[in-house]
C-alpha cells in the first residue's frame, strides 16, 4: 500500500516537473508535500529519492529537494539514446505492425496537424504520443521503458525552453512524422529507420543548433 502510494506521488511531482509547474530551482521539501497531499512523510520521502535518483532532483542536506535545472549536455544525451534506439524501434515496427496501429498512428498526427498554431503544448504531447505508441509497438519492454523517459525529459525541455515551442508548429516536423508513418504502412524497415534517423536529427538541431556537448546548466 506504502509502495504504491509512493508510486503514485512519484508520478504527480515527476509530471509537475516534466511539465515546468515545478521549475528549475524550486525546493521542495517534505512536511509541504506531506501536507498537501494529505499522507505522512514515509512515501514523499520514497518519492524525491526516486525522483532525484532519476537526475530530476538534487539533494540539499537539512533544507530539502532542489528542482535540477536541464543542461545543454542533458538534452545532448537524452537525444543520443533516442537516435540509437528510435530507427530500431522504427524499422522493427514496419515489419509488425497493424492496421490498427497504423490508424492510430495516424490519428496522433492529425491531432498534432490541427493543434500546432493554436496549441503548440497539446500538439507536442500528440507527437509525443506518435512516439510513445511506436516504442509500445516494438514490443521491447527495456526499449520502451528507456526511450518513455527519454520522451518524458525532451517533452520537459518544450517546457522549460519556450523557443521550442515554434519548433513544433513547423510543417516540416510534421512531415518527418508523416514520412516515418508512411513507411510503417509500407512495411518498409529500412526507409522507415532512415525517416526516423533524419527527424530525430532534425530535433537535434533544433534543440541544440552545433552544440559540441558538455554546457553549463539553463536556468
Amino acid at each position: 500500500m506504502a509502495s504504491s502510494l509512493s508510486d503514485r506521488l512519484t508520478g504527480i511531482l515527476r509530471e509537475r516537473i516534466n511539465r515546468g509547474e515545478l521549475a528549475p530551482g524550486t525546493v521542495v521539501i517534505e512536511p509541504a508535500l506531506a501536507q498537501e497531499f494529505e499522507v505522512s512523510k514515509t512515501p514523499v520521502r520514497e518519492s524525491l529519492r526516486q525522483l532525484a535518483s532519476e537526475g530530476l532532483l538534487e539533494v540539499l542536506p537539512k533544507k530539502g529537494y532542489l528542482v535540477r535545472a536541464i543542461s545543454l549536455n542533458d538534452i545532448y544525451e537524452v537525444l543520443e539514446l533516442r537516435r540509437l534506439l528510435e530507427p530500431h524501434v522504427a524499422s522493427e515496427v514496419a515489419a509488425l505492425h497493424s492496421a490498427q496501429l497504423a490508424t492510430s498512428l495516424s490519428a496522433h498526427l492529425k491531432d498534432q496537424e490541427e493543434l500546432a498554431v493554436s496549441d503548440p503544448i497539446a500538439s507536442m504531447h500528440a507527437a509525443r504520443q506518435f512516439h510513445s505508441e511506436l516504442c509500445a509497438a516494438s514490443r521491447n519492454s527495456r526499449i520502451t521503458a528507456s526511450l518513455e523517459n527519454c520522451l518524458a525529459q525532451t517533452a520537459r525541455a518544450h517546457y522549460v525552453l519556450p523557443s521550442m515551442q515554434p519548433y513544433m508548429s513547423q510543417s516540416g516536423e510534421l512531415a518527418e512524422h508523416q514520412r516515418i508513418l508512411a513507411a510503417i504502412q509500407n512495411s518498409d524497415a529500412g526507409a522507415a529507420h532512415q525517416a526516423m534517423a533524419e527527424h530525430l536529427d532534425s530535433i537535434r538541431r533544433a534543440m541544440l543548433g552545433e552544440y559540441p556537448v558538455r554546457q553549463s546548466p539553463i536556468s
